[in-house]
């Protein structure tokens, strides 16, 4: 007998604001910092985009991090980071680097161009209080190793992953156990409809970045610049009623439901593990 489950729908919606962070780099913070566990296993998503150097030249000096993953992917633009290892990579146009800072990782992000557009995203990922303390580990990982997968109506690159669309099968490059995560940037063409399954174990998210797209049986609409968490389980439907290609994110990940504490680039499970982390990194040990 087959499950009956709650038709797939918005359950909440939050709209991007400005921000800066880094060394005055200007971007858009669509969520982070508060009531963290409604995005459970997710911590923070920022979408930094912009034609003026002066907007993102400052990038991100050297920070540290402990007890979370980020996934930088890059739509357009040039970033190098650099870490206290020394490990160097680039990020170019397309790419994604998904590094664990496990126990601590101590690096730099900054921009290797002084013109033309810069524009991607930075998620954070939660770390299970188990592997909070890892060894720091890099994955990156080239454009052409993510590539587009085109089909009738739509075109998707995978980053992290499985799924289906339109009863096409979509494997994402990365595969990450503890969160299930699933990570796509889809491209849906004018007056396209595309279905998809919503499992009822993961929490899951839509954020547009480049036009509107409406959502479910009912039709809610998710405008520009705003990210929508969903509720339900079962088949998700995303239309675009307009006349232009619409470009957003679908974000997904099974919840940890681990307390959640942190203070700025450290995310532990309690408040002595960020004040340790905090202490750790003013002696120099952080990453010992």
């Amino acid at each position: 007998m087959s499950q009956k489950h709650n038709a797939v729908k918005i359950q909440q919606q939050v709209v991007a604001r400005a921000a800066s962070d880094g060394d005055g780099v200007k971007l858009l913070r669509v969520f982070g910092g508060n009531n963290l566990q409604r995005f459970d296993p997710f911590l923070m998503l920022d979408e930094f985009g912009s034609e003026q150097a002066s907007d993102y030249i400052g990038g991100f000096p050297s920070h540290p991090h402990r007890g979370f993953e980020t996934v930088t992917y890059m739509l357009q633009g040039k970033m190098e980071h650099r870490d206290h290892i020394g490990n160097v990579g680039l990020l170019e146009d397309g790419g994604v680097q998904w590094m664990t800072a496990g126990k601590g990782i101590i690096h730099s992000e900054m921009p290797k161009q002084t013109q033309g557009k810069m524009h991607g995203f930075q998620l954070w990922v939660n770390l299970p209080a188990k592997r909070k303390l890892v060894p720091a580990a890099y994955q990156d990982t080239p454009a052409d190793k993510l590539p587009w997968q085109e089909f009738a109506g739509f075109s998707v690159k995978a980053i992290a992953g499985e799924t289906s669309i339109n009863d096409n099968k979509i494997n994402g490059y990365f595969t990450i156990a503890d969160t299930e995560v699933v990570y796509l940037d889809i491209h849906l063409a004018p007056q396209q409809t595309i279905s998809m399954p919503k499992s009822e174990q993961l929490n899951a998210m839509l954020y547009s970045y480049q036009g509107a797209i409406h959502v479910g049986e009912a039709g809610s609409i998710n405008k520009e610049k705003t990210l929508s968490l969903l509720s339900g389980a079962g088949n998700l439907t995303i239309s675009n009623n307009s006349d232009d290609t619409v470009k957003f994110l679908f974000i997904a990940g099974k919840p940890l439901q681990e307390p959640i504490a942190q203070y700025g680039p450290f995310v532990m499970n309690t408040a002595q593990e960020v004040e340790q982390a905090i202490l750790d990194f003013r002696n120099d040990v952080l990453t010992d």
